[in-house]
This record gives structure tokens, sequence and C-alpha cells, in this order.
């Protein structure tokens, strides 16, 4: 059977992945209407959800919070550098606490309530009886100049500097001479602020592995589960431009429980990631149908720097997991033009699909 659905799934990449998706376009719309096809085929109500947003968190927020990072490690390091330790402690604090704050309501509020670059997209809806379960994926692709993990990697850098400032910042104002660390300070941190500076928006990935991987693996679950099976199915939009789609769908709705699909490549690990509280019983019915599969899921927390739609439906309070399956060199990939379906050719898909088909039709 797994034969069967790695062809299904090769043929749902190509008709989705076949170019970049940009929110809002033509080419996402196409693959819109594909998979509106495909679930109708299968059985399901479906739902066109037009929602409005501003753009710029999404591509903005990012850079911006990169730029900000290397003005702050330049400025407390000059100032450390001239003895004032104190003075150093005083602005990191208080930039890192407006920078938080900022960014939470940034990605929390703003993304939906701002007046600047305002845009507009459609989710995907399907529905077949009431359900107590939802698939979700993203329909949209973005590129960058550089992958995700040069990103995630820039902001857990940044942030491990900026703790250890805070702890030179304190020595020194407490009389200690750590004077000297502070050039090698302010050059990893600005060294680590440059990639997240770097993170701008634009259109040149084809999006196959993030996320016409994590489409068609939902797609597959939706066309094999039994008839019967109470399930619904969100493909937002906007995703890559600060989950303005998941936003706006659970602004919408009471929380419940979800499973989103995020990047599922041909080979590596099964991966069961989370925010927020842990869905305790989401992640046992993944791990018990994936060791019936003979497959192990590593899980864990998300790590900072990735947003994922899985984020706006944990701070709805939605018991919510995200699947993935790949390497570091998948990783890598991602946001780069190198996200071609040359790179997939739909076995992992078909895993995917097969463990989140038993877990949901498990009974909770």
């Amino acid at each position: 059977m797994r034969a069967t659905e790695a062809g299904s799934a090769r043929r749902h990449l190509e008709a989705i992945a076949g170019a970049p998706r940009p929110a809002g376009g033509p080419a996402e719309a196409r693959a819109r209407a594909y998979c509106a096809q495909v679930l109708s085929d299968a059985g399901f109500t479906l739902a066109e959800e037009r929602f409005s947003y501003s753009a710029f968190p999404g591509r903005v927020g990012t850079p911006l919070l990169g730029v900000t990072a290397a003005a702050l490690f330049a400025t407390a390091g000059h100032l450390g550098w001239r003895g004032q330790g104190g003075a150093a402690l005083v602005v990191l604090l208080l930039t890192a606490q407006v920078a938080v704050t900022v960014g939470w309501w940034l990605g929390r509020h703003g993304v939906l309530s701002l007046p600047w670059m305002r845009a507009s997209s459609i989710n995907l809806t399907a529905t077949r009886g009431t359900p107590s379960m939802w698939l979700v994926a993203h329909l949209d692709s973005k590129s960058q100049p550089i992958p995700i993990l040069a990103r995630v990697l820039g902001v857990v850098g940044v942030l491990v500097t900026l703790v250890l400032a805070v702890a030179v910042a304190a020595l020194q104002a407490g009389g200690r001479n750590v004077t000297w660390l502070w050039p090698w300070i302010t050059a990893v941190g600005v060294l680590c602020s440059l990639p997240v500076a770097a993170s701008v928006v634009g259109e040149r990935s084809h999006g196959a592995l993030d996320d016409a991987s994590g489409v068609a693996t939902v797609l597959i679950v939706a066309q094999t589960l039994p008839s019967h099976a109470p399930v619904g199915v969100v493909l937002t939009s906007a995703e890559e431009l600060g989950l303005a789609g998941a936003r706006a769908w659970v602004r919408a709705r009471a929380a419940g429980r979800a499973i989103n699909v995020d990047g599922v490549d041909d080979a590596g690990d099964v991966r069961a990631t989370w925010t927020n509280r842990r869905p305790r019983e989401l992640l046992d019915a993944l791990l018990a149908s994936a060791a019936g599969a003979g497959t192990a899921v590593r899980v864990g927390r998300l790590v900072p720097g990735a947003l994922l739609d899985a984020v706006a439906f944990a701070d709805g309070n939605w018991e919510i997991v995200t699947v993935s399956r790949g390497t570091l060199r998948t990783v890598a990939r991602i946001h780069t033009s190198r996200d071609t379906l040359e790179h997939l050719d739909g076995r992992g898909v078909a895993l995917v699909a097969s463990i989140i088909r038993e877990a949901v039709s498990t009974p909770a």
C-alpha cells in the first residue's frame, strides 16, 4: 500500500510544487484548486475563507530584529569597552525587553491588525462530519537569501550572546575587570545577527519540501481515512508571512486538537515537535502508530526562531503537534532555490501519512 501511496504523493507534489507559490498569488490559487478537487472527491465539504492581514511582520519583522540586535551589541560593547558596565547593562535589559514585547505583539496581534502593507489571501477548509481532529499544512512558499538553518542558528546565537553580555555587564558594574571580553561579545553578537537581518522574503523557492510535502501528506491521509472518520483539513495561506492564515483561522474558532505537517523529506528521522504545553495524547498516539510501522519518532520542543502554523494554534490553546521528517541537509534546503521536486520522490510523504492515519484512526 505504501508504494501506491508514494505514487500518489509524487502526483500531489508535482501538481503543487511546479512553481513558487507566494501567498495570494495565482500559483498558490492553482495549488489550492487542485487540493480542493482532491478533497471534494474524498467526500469533504469545502469552504474558502478569505482573510486580510499585514505583511509587515512577516516581511520586515525578522530583518528588523536582526538589525536591532546588531545595533544593541555594538552599543553595549562600546559602553563596556569604556568601562561603563552599568550603562551597558541598562541598555541590554531595556532593549531586550522592548524587543520581546514588540515581537510578541506583532506576532500575536499585529499580523492581523496593523494598517501597513495590507494584503489578503484564502484558507481552504474541508470537513467531514463534526471534526474531532484537524490536519494542517500551508500552501504558500517563500525564499530567503539564507536557509532557515542559518536563521535558526543566528537566533540561538543572538540569545546566547545576549545572556553572556548581560552577565559580563553585571560583573563589570560590580567592579570586576572584564573589559577585555567586550570586543569578543560584540563581534560574536553582530555576526550572529547578520543571518537574522538577511532573512528578507523572496519568491525563488518552489517550496517542494516547505510545504508541498506537508500538503501532500495531509491529502493522502484525508483520502485514505475511513469515510466515517470525523476529520477536518485546513490548508493555510501566508504561513510564511507571520503565520497570518493560521492566526486568522484560529481566531474564529474554539480550541481543539490538530496535527500540523510541515517539511517531510524522503530521508532522516521522523520528528514530532510542540510548543507551549506538551500535547501528551497526540504524542502518545503518534509514537504508538510509528512503533507499529517499525519507525522511531524523535520528540522535542520547537527550536527558537522556527515559526510554524502550530505556534499560532498553540497560542490559541489548541492541542497540536507538528510532524516532519528530515536531516540537517533537509533544513539547509528550506527557503532556498534548491527546494524543488528534484529532491523528493514521495516515499517520506507516504511513510508519514501512514503514521498520521493510524494515529488519527485510533480512539483517544
